[in-house]
């Protein structure tokens, strides 16, 4: 969804936000490389190495899946942005906007579901064993993916590829992102936006401070300092800060102009100078968003440990496979090639033994 107000208003408001379309088509272009890297390692580790999945791993493995399928519908987007004109067919573009809104708000819930299983992990570690299963991770993951999808889904039909409401500066003869007539706005996607901005974000993020501020209390009481240690703590106090920051720095921009930006749609809010100023907000904000599933593996890294030692064993398992194809290379202008034979077969059983050790 995109801005696209008509200049046929009362008040006759100056379009001056072309910038986004190059501001799009650079940033995209960047997330969808870096997105699709990071993400096709995420994926990769916890489908190729992890032999046991816990709670956190389950609710990550399902942020991997949102990203991805985003990753994956950012080309047609940047084509779009690039050509002013979306040959895609009506479909895919339905698709490819809920895909934007079930990634932003599934990756917000799912966050909320990793701060809420630490929350209970650390401030009620033995009250929480019955609670902190894989099964009700899972129950959790699908309640995620329904309650996305019926607020991106609706968003998505309701978009429509043809519009009255275009301006004559405009060369495009199919929209895509920013098509939404005034009506819809004060009827259908107000009540759509204020779903979403309720239940995806204003309690999730509620939700992430609270869950933060009493693990940090928890954190600074007696028993727990004697009990868990300072490095323990310093863990624990690196992943909250790291989770918050992205957060907060992919979410809050975004959310909050939305919100200003359906006043402004629905009449609630008139005025250019209003006008303006989402108008020039809305396009950064949304571009620091879609950064959220580029910031998700560095989440990844810093919340689970069997993450972080599993990236360290491979790390660790391709940097020993170099150098025995350096050793191995040197010595084939001193020894036979029979000698050589046995030594890379010898030296790559014993690099297969340690490397099967080291992840078990």
């Amino acid at each position: 969804m995109d801005l696209n107000m008509s200049n046929t208003t009362v008040s006759h408001c100056e379009k001056n936000d072309e910038f986004k379309y190059h501001l799009y088509s650079v940033i995209f272009t960047l997330v969808f490389a870096v997105g699709l890297l990071f993400n096709a390692m995420a994926a990769y580790i916890f489908l190729c190495t992890l032999n046991t999945r816990n709670e956190t791993t389950t609710y990550m493995l399902n942020l991997v899946v949102s990203d991805t399928l985003f990753v994956l519908s950012l080309p047609f987007r940047i084509a779009y942005f690039i050509k002013r004109d979306w040959v895609f067919g009506s479909v895919l573009c339905k698709i490819s906007v809920s895909l934007f809104y079930t990634n932003m708000y599934g990756s917000i819930l799912f966050l909320t579901c990793i701060s809420m299983d630490r929350f209970l992990a650390i401030v009620h570690p033995f009250r929480s064993q019955g609670i902190r299963t894989k099964r009700n991770a899972r129950l959790a993951c699908l309640a995620v993916w329904v309650m996305v999808l019926c607020g991106s889904i609706p968003t998505g039909i309701l978009l429509d590829t043809s519009s009255n409401d275009t301006d004559s500066s405009s060369n495009s003869t199919n929209f895509c992102f920013e098509n939404y007539s005034k009506k819809q706005w004060k009827a259908e996607l107000s009540r759509v936006v204020i779903f979403i901005e309720t239940v995806g974000f204003i309690l999730p993020l509620v939700i992430n401070v609270f869950c933060s501020v009493m693990v940090l209390r928890t954190l600074r009481s007696p028993t727990t300092i004697s009990r868990g240690g300072s490095l323990n703590k310093a863990k624990i106090l690196r992943m909250i800060v790291v989770h918050l920051l992205v957060f907060c720095f992919c979410f809050i921009p975004y959310n909050v102009n939305l919100i200003f930006y359906t006043l402004v749609r629905s009449k609630v809010l008139k005025g250019c100078q209003a006008e303006y100023v989402v108008r020039t907000i809305y396009p950064i904000a949304l571009c620091i968003a879609v950064t959220n599933c580029c910031f998700d593996p560095v989440i990844y890294y810093f919340t689970s440990e069997t993450i972080k030692n599993s990236i360290k064993r491979k790390s660790i398992a391709w940097y020993n496979r170099v150098r025995l194809l350096d050793t191995v290379h040197g010595e084939s202008s001193q020894n036979s090639p029979s000698m050589i034979t046995k030594s890379y077969l010898l030296r790559s059983k014993g690099l297969r033994v340690n490397d099967n050790e080291s992840t078990a």
